[in-house]
């Protein structure tokens, strides 16, 4: 069987009383081991040496109304019992003699006698589990009866809160109102990026280390770092200004002063001292987009700012302080500006902790969809009318959005376009096929105008196969296949755009594994055809 142990301070005032008339008294700590359903096999008394007269009365009046329990006095002192460090220090002295043995015995602290600073520490104890075991309340009864013992109740506080469903529930509900408000509302339906949304409002809410946004332009970045600051304001983790800058905009000798702001005098045209944005953002949220276009020495500052709170301004004698949060976007590959010599390694370090690489829109097809009716409804807010397709220009626009010929090249912003100039056009607010084929017919016409190369030439073959003797038509498919593999970010995501019909007539969609075998025919896989 296993043991109960109740660990209790003493309780100077509640635990106090002498006489006869001292069982009509609630007393909580006797209270505890007269309960029928509490059956104590050994308490543990906590107690400053000096009030050793009532620790024998508490013990001698358990044992007799409780014969079953051992005491076990533990002695305390303390010169100033509100002195949290003092009593933490006690505590834990306490605790670092004990042999807890929580297979054998179930551990219960006692929360209702001592002080507040020694409830306190004891609760830190409990929650950092120094103290194996669960917390217990006790309250005196709601009515006293003359000539009757007053033992109240008790309640035991698991302070696991997965265990308690309605806690458990609540905290779900406003987790998944938090990836919803990241979202900005839209039931997005792939299930990468749902999981991506679910983790960085984890993040959001648990950490304030800085946060990476990586991705190709387009993909919302800047729209997302905007709601996570909302979202951290709603939390009460910032009460600062959000500041952004685009880094690609900060060039020379103004990228350092814009930053870290300037005296009066620090260089010709300084006619007055300057703050610059890390100031702006103290006590607030500063994105940084772009910023693998930041210079080496900007790149020096920002580190120690982020590290040791202090930068210096262009010209200062004396550091100044900065608390800030810090959210980084950038569609460069740093690692490899690393190795260029082109980034900070420490820096990436720093700022690699938490990195969320947002995926384009052609690995998001399920996406569309949601995301055509949300533009649509913005779109119609903003111009306070109605703008909605037809039925045939629906299908017709979301077969192309979501086929192998739509590219969405600058993501987003290629898909926002399209939806604005569709609804400026739409006579009575009705968007008709006509006006969708003029559409795909333009974005078609601009993404081709991007192409690397003309269809004749085979760059990437002569690159990764120089000299090979391929027969024409082999040389074309795999220009094109390398091509598709080279902008996609998996071998699946590729399989997916270059397999967009076939696959809809097979039971099995491995395309990254019909992909693969495809390769294989050339002696080519993923790793040589991107290291190339």
């Amino acid at each position: 069987m296993r043991k109960t142990v109740l660990i209790s301070p003493l309780g100077t005032n509640l635990d106090r009383a002498f006489g006869e008339d001292r069982w009509e008294r609630w007393r909580p700590t006797v209270s505890l081991c007269q309960q029928e359903d509490l059956e104590v096999d050994r308490l543990v008394l906590l107690a400053d040496p000096k009030f050793g007269k009532l620790a024998k009365q508490i013990e001698a009046d358990v044992q007799t109304t409780s014969p079953n329990t051992e005491v076990q006095h533990v002695g305390t002192p303390l010169r100033d019992p509100w002195d949290f460090a003092e009593v933490y220090a006690s505590l834990l002295d306490f605790v670092e003699s004990t042999e807890f043995d929580p297979d054998q015995e179930d551990y219960l602290v006692h929360m209702t006698t001592g002080t507040h600073v020694m409830q306190i520490c004891l609760f830190l104890l409990v929650e950092t589990r120094r103290i194996p075991g669960r917390l217990i309340q006790s309250s005196p009864p709601q009515r006293r009866r003359r000539g009757h013992a007053s033992i109240g109740t008790f309640s035991i506080i698991d302070l696991d809160l997965s265990r308690y469903d309605g806690l458990a529930a609540r905290f779900e509900a406003e987790h998944q109102q938090g990836v919803q408000f990241l979202k900005s509302g839209i039931s997005t339906r792939n299930v990468a990026f749902n999981e991506l949304m679910d983790r960085m409002e984890q993040v959001a809410q648990r950490s304030t280390d800085p946060m990476l946004l990586t991705g190709p332009t387009g993909v919302g970045k800047t729209a997302l770092a905007q709601r996570l600051f909302a979202l951290k304001q709603r939390l009460g983790q910032v009460q600062g200004e959000y500041v952004e800058v685009n880094c690609a905009t900060l060039r020379g000798d103004g990228a350092m002063a814009a930053l870290f702001g300037h005296t009066k005098g620090a260089f010709t045209g300084a006619a007055t001292a300057r703050a610059g944005l890390l100031q702006r953002a103290d006590g607030g949220l500063l994105f940084l987009d772009e910023i693998g276009e930041l210079g080496l020495d900007e790149q020096a500052m920002l580190l120690r700012a982020i590290e040791a709170g202090t930068y210096l301004p262009l010209g200062a004698d004396e550091p100044k302080q900065v608390h800030f949060q810090l959210l980084a976007g950038t569609n460069r590959d740093l690692p490899a500006a690393v190795r260029a010599g082109a980034f900070r390694e420490d820096l990436l370090a720093r700022i690699d902790l938490w990195t969320f690489a947002l995926p384009p829109l052609r690995e998001r097809l399920e996406d569309i969809e949601p995301n055509l009716d949300y533009e649509l409804a913005r779109i119609g807010r903003e111009w306070d009318r109605t703008i909605a397709f037809n039925k045939e220009a629906r299908e017709r626009f979301l077969r192309f959005a979501t086929g192998p010929e739509a590219e969405w090249r600058a993501n987003f912003r290629d898909f926002g376009g399209a939806l604005r100039r569709l609804a400026t056009l739409a006579s009575g607010g009705r968007i008709s096929v006509e006006l969708v084929e003029d559409e795909i017919a333009r974005l078609l016409a601009t993404w081709q105008r991007f192409e690397a190369s003309p269809p004749a030439s085979h760059a990437w073959v002569d690159r990764i196969l120089p000299g090979e003797a391929l027969d024409r038509f082999d040389r074309a498919q795999l220009e094109e296949v390398l091509r598709v593999v080279r902008r996609s970010r998996s071998m699946a995501a590729a399989g997916r755009e270059l397999f967009a019909v076939s696959r809809l007539q097979r039971a099995s969609h491995n395309d990254g594994d019909r992909l693969r075998k495809y390769l294989a025919r050339f002696g080519l896989d993923w790793e040589r055809i991107q290291a190339s």
